[in-house]
């Protein structure tokens, strides 16, 4: 089968939609199946690679890692008519995603849209109107998704919420996949020693975008409460993004600049070792449809302690292989503290957690892709009669 598959992000810039997106192609590329990427170029970035197709585009007035394609390029109709995709899969409703859109309709086969991101939490980077700039959004994403011949969700309250707010189209629950035997062999000691820290020091971690809505002034202001109790405690906080420069400040503000570690975006390996030697996976966002970090901390045996909201709720079993709180500081350290302070329940936790990351495995989860892809084909090749 031929996919082709148009995103607005991918690499060399990194977040859970280019994990998500770099680790299914992959597996679909093993399991036999011919894809092309459609994507942004990048400003000196020229690395070989096969099967992507890059777009000239400009940076992000709001992110200057984040690049903005320029969807045309005389190249590409005369490719994709050549290639002819069976099926075409966007990663977003903007830009590349609308391209994606109009070359299904033009080629006439099935459009699939996979919704990772819950756009209208992110107003907060528009500079005015943001009211309106949110209901504008969610009429955009709403009108998107109708167009769809399939909208893939990664859990099922996104699921509700998207039916909430007007899907008619047939809405499909496949987790973002990871490739858990990474996950599973990471270096104990790479953390520890790379930040020089004695035996008896508990290490908290967050991995993720540093910006407004990963909601880590929370995470700040709950840590500051913790290492008042707890003081062998240090937060290591791994990505980099917008809000950097503030959080430090803010840390700087709060007295505990000493016990917080930014290590900015680090290499897939070195990511991979900060789960296998960190005490308890921290996370306080309140805008993912799954949090694909916290799928991967579990496959590395990792406790979690996090802010229930959206899609994070169903991948945190609470009680089991982590704990899910309220927005509450008190609450939030409070299970954290737990976890430190219990060596036999973090171990409990962390053999649970390894458990349940089974079913997010990679491959199973392209399986599930395929399965839909087929059944698309199928209904597209042979439609049903229409009814009397």
């Amino acid at each position: 089968m031929k996919i082709g598959i148009f995103t607005d992000s991918y690499l060399p810039y990194t977040s859970g939609v280019v994990r998500s997106i770099e680790t299914c192609n992959a597996e679909l590329r093993s399991m036999g199946h011919e894809t092309l990427i459609f994507a942004p170029g990048y400003k000196n970035y020229s690395q070989e690679e096969e099967g992507v197709f890059r777009f000239p585009s400009v940076p992000a007035p709001t992110n200057r890692d984040f690049a903005l394609a320029i969807p045309f390029s005389p190249r590409f109709k005369p490719l994709i008519e050549q290639w002819r995709p069976d099926i075409i899969h966007v990663h977003s409703p903007f830009l590349l995603g609308r391209l994606g859109a109009r070359q299904a309709r033009r080629l006439k086969v099935p459009l699939v849209f996979t919704f990772h991101t819950l756009y209208d939490q992110y107003v907060h980077y528009f500079p005015f109107a943001r009211s309106l700039a949110r209901e504008a959004t969610r009429q955009l994403c709403r009108a998107f998704c109708n167009r769809c011949d399939l909208v893939i969700v990664p859990t099922s309250i996104i699921a509700r919420y998207l039916q909430d707010m007007g899907i008619r189209t047939r809405i499909k629950v496949i987790p973002t996949g990871i490739k858990l035997e990474e996950y599973a062999g990471g270096e104990k000691s790479w953390l520890r020693h790379k930040l020089q820290l004695p035996p008896g020091e508990k290490i908290l971690l967050f991995v993720g975008r540093l910006g407004k809505e990963k909601n880590i002034d929370f995470l700040l202001a709950s840590f500051a409460h913790l290492v008042q109790e707890f003081e062998a405690a240090r937060l290591v906080l791994v990505g980099g993004g917008p809000e950097e420069e503030n959080l430090r400040k803010r840390a700087r503000h709060l007295g505990i600049a000493g016990k917080v570690t930014f290590m900015g975006p680090l290499p897939k390996k070195e990511v991979i070792n900060c789960y296998a030697g960190a005490d308890v996976f921290v996370f306080s966002s309140k805008t993912e449809t799954q949090g694909l970090v916290l799928a991967e901390a579990k496959a590395a045996g990792l406790p979690v302690v996090a802010v229930k909201a959206f899609g994070t709720a169903e991948m945190v079993d609470d009680g089991r292989d982590g704990f899910l709180t309220p927005e509450d500081s008190n609450a939030f350290t409070a299970k954290i503290k737990e976890l430190l302070t219990s060596d036999q329940l973090r171990q409990q936790m962390s053999e649970e957690a390894r458990k349940n990351a089974r079913l997010l495995s990679s491959r199973h989860t392209a399986q599930m892709l395929m399965e839909e892809y087929q059944g698309l084909l199928a209904k597209r090749n042979h439609p049903s009669p229409c009814r009397p």
